[in-house]
C-alpha cells in the first residue's frame, strides 16, 4: 500500500510539474503573440488595407511606381550588399590569420579587433564628419602639405558627385559590423578538423585550392550566420544615414512617414516592402549558401596546426591586424577629439587647437542630456529584467525540459534578430493606435501612446528594448545549460525540491556567468538602441540617450560637442560591458550574434 501511495504521489508531482511547465510555455507564447507577432501582423496587414478596412494592393503597388521610394529601396539594398561583402573581405583574412597562425601581439590584437562594437555607427558618424568634412582634419592636412589650396574648401568626401554620402554610410557600417562576421568565421574555423587540410595538402593541392575546395565549404554556415545579421542590420540601418544627411533610403523614408500613419496606409506599405525584401534576401541566401555545409567525420582543434610566424611575415601579420584596427578606431578618435575640443577650435585644423572638459560636464548637466541618461538607465534596467526572466524561462524549457514544440519557442525568441528593428518599432507604433491601447478605449489618454497630443511611450520602450535584446540572453543561457549536467537538478527534485527552488538554488548559480554575460550585453545595447529610440520617443521628456544625441547634434552652438561627449560615455559603457561579456563567455560570445 505504501508503495502504491508513494507511486501515486510521484505521478501527481510529475503531473503538477508538467502543468507548470506548459503553463509557463503558454504564457511565453502569449507574450510573444502580443508583443512580437501582433506588431508585425499589424504592420503587414496595414499595408494591404484601405482606411475603411477593405483589402487592396494599391498601396504596396504605389511603392514601386514612386521613383523616390524605388530609389530608396535600391540604395538600401546596395548599402546592405556592399556592407556585407566588405565585412567578409575584411574579416576572412583576419579570421584565417587568427585561426591558423601565431604572431607578435596576437592576443592583444585579436581583442582590439572587437573595438568597433563599442560605438553605434550613427555616433561614429560624428567623428567621421569631423575628420572627412570639407574643412575637417584630412582636408586641412592635404592643404598643409601642399596637395590642396589651403584657402579653398577641401574635397567633399561626404557628398559630391561620386556618392560620398552613400559610401560614407557603407564604410561606417562596415567598420561597425565587421566584428560580427569575424566572430562567426573564427568560430567556424575553430571547429574544423585539420586533418582534412593535411590530406588535401598530401594530395598535392595548393594552398589556395585547399582553401577554396576544403576550408571555404566547411565554414560556409559560419559565414552565412554572420552575414545574415550584417545584411539585415545594414539594410534597415536608420541612424547612420540620418547623421550623414543621406535621406533617400527606405529606413529614413519610413522614419519621416511616422506622422502619416493615422491618415495614410502608405508608410505601412513601405515597411511591408522592406520587410519582404529583407526576409526574401535571407531566404535566398539560406537556399543558396546556408545549406552548403559538409559534415566532418570528427572535430578537432585547429590549434594543433597553428604555425608560428616570425621575422618579416610575423611583422606583416601584426601590421595587417593593426591597420584594420587603426582604420576602425578613426571614427572613435574623431568622436573623442570632438568631445574634447572647445567650440569652433576644430575648424581648418588637423587637431583641435583648444581642448576642454566642459562638454563632458555639459553631458552630465544639460537638461536634455541628463534627462535622457536617466531615461535610458531606467528603460535599459527594466528591459534587462524582462529579457532575463523571459530568456531564462525559454532556455530552461527548450534545453532542460524539452517540452513539446520547444523549437517554436526558441524560434520566436530568436526572431528579433531576423526581423529588422525598424519594423518592430513601426509595429509598436501601429499597436499603440489599436484597441485596447488606443486613447478612449481601455487605457487612459496617453498611456502607451507614441503619436498624439499626450504620448507616453515608456512602457512600449521597455518592451521594445527587452524583446529586441531577448536573443542575447536566450543564447547565453542556453549555452550555459548545454554545458552543465542536469543530474544535480534531477537529484534535487527527487529529494522533493520544487522547480522554483531547483532553479534558484542550483540552475541559476551554475549558469550565473552566462546569465550575467547575456544581461550586460542586453543592458548595454538597450542603452544605445537606435531605431526604437528614434521612432518611439517623440517628446523630449521621453528621449533616451541615442535620441538626445541625434537632437543635440542637429542643434547649433555646443550641441554637437555635447552629443560627442555623450557618445564617449556610451563608448565607455559598451567597452566595460563587452569586455565583461567576453571574459565570462570566452569564444562562445560569437553565438550571441547568430540567427
Amino acid at each position: 500500500m505504501g508503495g502504491k501511495s508513494g507511486g501515486g504521489k510521484k505521478k501527481a508531482c510529475m503531473k503538477t510539474k508538467y502543468l507548470r511547465q506548459y503553463g509557463i510555455y503558454a504564457l511565453l507564447l502569449l507574450v510573444f503573440a502580443v508583443f512580437l507577432i501582433w506588431p508585425i501582423v499589424l504592420t503587414v496587414s496595414g499595408g494591404f488595407q484601405n482606411p475603411d478596412g477593405s483589402l487592396t494592393l494599391k498601396y504596396v503597388g504605389s511603392v514601386f511606381t514612386d521613383p523616390l521610394a524605388v530609389q530608396g529601396l535600391i540604395n538600401s539594398f546596395m548599402i546592405a550588399v556592399f556592407t556585407t561583402v566588405g565585412c567578409i573581405v575584411v574579416t576572412m583574412p583576419l579570421a584565417l590569420l587568427a585561426s591558423k597562425y601565431d604572431f607578435y601581439g596576437k592576443t592583444l590584437l585579436t581583442s582590439l579587433i572587437m573595438i568597433p562594437l563599442i560605438l553605434p555607427p550613427f555616433v561614429g558618424a560624428i567623428g567621421m564628419r569631423a575628420i572627412l568634412g570639407r574643412f575637417g582634419a584630412i582636408n586641412t592636412l592635404l592643404g598643409d602639405v601642399g596637395i590642396l589650396d589651403a584657402n579653398e574648401p577641401g574635397i567633399d568626401f561626404l557628398g559630391g558627385a561620386f556618392g560620398g554620402r552613400f559610401w560614407s554610410v557603407v564604410v561606417m557600417t562596415i567598420l561597425h559590423l565587421y566584428p560580427i562576421t569575424y566572430l562567426n568565421i573564427t568560430a567556424a574555423l575553430a571547429n574544423l578538423d585539420p586533418t582534412l587540410d593535411e590530406a588535401a595538402s598530401m594530395m598535392g593541392a595548393s594552398r589556395f585550392k585547399r582553401f577554396w575546395r576544403v576550408t571555404f565549404p566547411l565554414i560556409m554556415p559560419g559565414i552565412f550566420a554572420g552575414s545574415t545579421i550584417v545584411f539585415i542590420w545594414s539594410f534597415t540601418e536608420l541612424g547612420t544615414p540620418l547623421m550623414f544627411d543621406y535621406y533617400t533610403v527606405t529606413p529614413v523614408q519610413i522614419f519621416w512617414g511616422i506622422t502619416e500613419m493615422q491618415a495614410s496606409p502608405r508608410p505601412y506599405a513601405l515597411v511591408v516592402v522592406m520587410l519582404v525584401a529583407a526576409v526574401g534576401m535571407y531566404a535566398l541566401g539560406k537556399w543558396a549558401f546556408g545549406g552548403r555545409a559538409y559534415a566532418m567525420q570528427a572535430k578537432a582543434s585547429v590549434a594543433t596546426g597553428v604555425t608560428k610566424l616570425r621575422g618579416v611575415w610575423g611583422v606583416l601579420a601584426m601590421l595587417f591586424f593593426g591597420g584594420v584596427i587603426f582604420i576602425a578606431v578613426l571614427p572613435h578618435l574623431g568622436v573623442v577629439l570632438a568631445s574634447l575640443s572647445a567650440d569652433g577650435s576644430w575648424y581648418r585644423s588637423v587637431l583641435p587647437r583648444v581642448f576642454t572638459l566642459d562638454h563632458f560636464k555639459g553631458a552630465l548637466s544639460h537638461p536634455l542630456a541628463m534627462g535622457s541618461i536617466r531615461n535610458s538607465l531606467l528603460l535599459a534596467s527594466c528591459a534587462v529584467v524582462l529579457a532575463v526572466s523571459a530568456g531564462l524561462a525559454v532556455s530552461y524549457l527548450t534545453v532542460r525540459c524539452k517540452v513539446w514544440g520547444s523549437w517554436m519557442l526558441d524560434s520566436l525568441a530568436m526572431l528579433p534578430l531576423a526581423v529588422p528593428g525598424l519594423v518592430m518599432a513601426f509595429g509598436y507604433v501601429a499597436m499603440s493606435l489599436r484597441w485596447p491601447f488606443a486613447p478612449g478605449t481601455l487605457t487612459e489618454d496617453g498611456f502607451m501612446q507614441v503619436v498624439g497630443t499626450n504620448p507616453n511611450p515608456m512602457v512600449l520602450l521597455v518592451i521594445a528594448y527587452g524583446v529586441r535584446r531577448l536573443p542575447y540572453v536566450v543564447r547565453a543561457a542556453s549555452a550555459g545549460l548545454e554545458q552543465t549536467s542536469g543530474d544535480l537538478e534531477e537529484a534535487a527534485q527527487n529529494l522533493g525540491a520544487s522547480t522554483a527552488t531547483t532553479l534558484r538554488r542550483i540552475v541559476v548559480p551554475l549558469i550565473l556567468a552566462n546569465i550575467i554575460a547575456g544581461a550586460i550585453l542586453a543592458f548595454s545595447f538597450a542603452m544605445l538602441e537606435v531605431s526604437d529610440s528614434l521612432i518611439l520617443a517623440q517628446k523630449q521628456e521621453h528621449y533616451p540617450i541615442t535620441k538626445a544625441i541625434f537632437e543635440l547634434f542637429n542643434r547649433l552652438g555646443d550641441g554637437p560637442y555635447i552629443a560627442s561627449a555623450m557618445g564617449v560615455w556610451g563608448m565607455a559603457l559598451l567597452t566595460v560591458t563587452l569586455v565583461g561579456a567576453g571574459v565570462l563567455m570566452g569564444k562562445r560570445l560569437g553565438a550571441i550574434f547568430r540567427v
